[in-house]
């Protein structure tokens, strides 16, 4: 297993001219190849915030985020897109772009100024709409299909971008169970299959706890990673939400309402 991403004593937050306000500081994770790591917190814990500083987007107010042992902030764009992919839950801007036409965008980081696709890029499309199932949806507009099939689509995007790491922004909202479901499950397939890193945020902490192989918890004063197992031995989900009718029961791994 190889590091794609690490941090080193990182700090994130916001700074303004006057001041500046710390999330989460003393970040030193590690994001390995093959594995599917899960981001959880409660809301406004600053999960965003951490995607946003570990892709780039924007400065940590301390330390340093290392993509295959460089420097995150000295990447060009062109060479970051190679190497990082990353699946927001922004809506699409209105188009009249297939689905084929939408996991070929994937390929722009290696297509000529023109954006001719080669026969390598066509294979590498064709791969993404195979490992996320959803050749049979190639043809068809994008504004056609479901929101579970909108997301493999832009998940088939990114593995078109072939890079190592795969970044997603809560993926499984507005999912029904089901969709949810089947999501995770191909997260964890594509993990497997093509040795990839994914790191996701969710709030779906159940199904999270089952199908990932790290997860990464977020609380006002401690960021830890460690695998599900790990965390529940070290009751590291009872501190996830300061409400007295949710608790953590360890041996059903999952949350409890009271």
């Amino acid at each position: 297993m190889k590091t794609i991403l690490k941090t080193s004593n990182l700090k994130i937050g916001y700074k303004s001219k006057k001041s500046s306000m710390t999330i989460a500081e003393n970040l030193n994770l590690n994001l390995v190849s093959g594995k599917l790591i899960a981001l959880i917190g409660a809301n406004g814990i600053g999960k965003s915030t951490l995607l946003r500083t570990i892709t780039g987007i924007q400065k940590p107010l301390e330390g340093n985020v290392f993509l295959n042992d460089k420097n995150i902030s000295t990447y060009q764009p062109l060479d970051l897109a190679q190497n990082l992919s990353l699946v927001l839950t922004e809506k699409l801007p209105p188009s009249n772009l297939s689905v084929f036409e939408l996991v070929a965008l994937g390929r722009q980081p290696y297509t000529n100024w023109i954006g001719t696709l080669t026969e390598i890029d066509i294979q590498k499309i064709q791969e993404a709409l195979h490992l996320t199932q959803i050749e049979h949806l190639a043809n068809k507009k994008h504004f056609e299909i479901s929101d579970g099939q909108l997301q493999k689509v832009l998940i088939a995007r990114a593995l078109a971008q072939d890079t190592p790491l795969i970044i997603l922004d809560e993926p499984t909202t507005h999912l029904d169970l089901l969709h949810k479901v089947s999501l995770f499950k191909l997260l964890k397939k594509l993990t497997h299959e093509t040795n990839k890193c994914i790191l996701f945020s969710t709030h779906d902490i159940d199904l999270a706890i089952q199908l990932s192989n790290e997860m990464i918890i977020m609380t006002p004063n401690l960021v830890v990673q460690d695998e599900p197992c790990n965390l529940i031995s070290k009751g590291s989900f009872a501190t996830l939400f300061k409400d007295e009718h949710i608790i953590f029961d360890p041996e059903k791994g999952k949350f409890v309402i009271t």
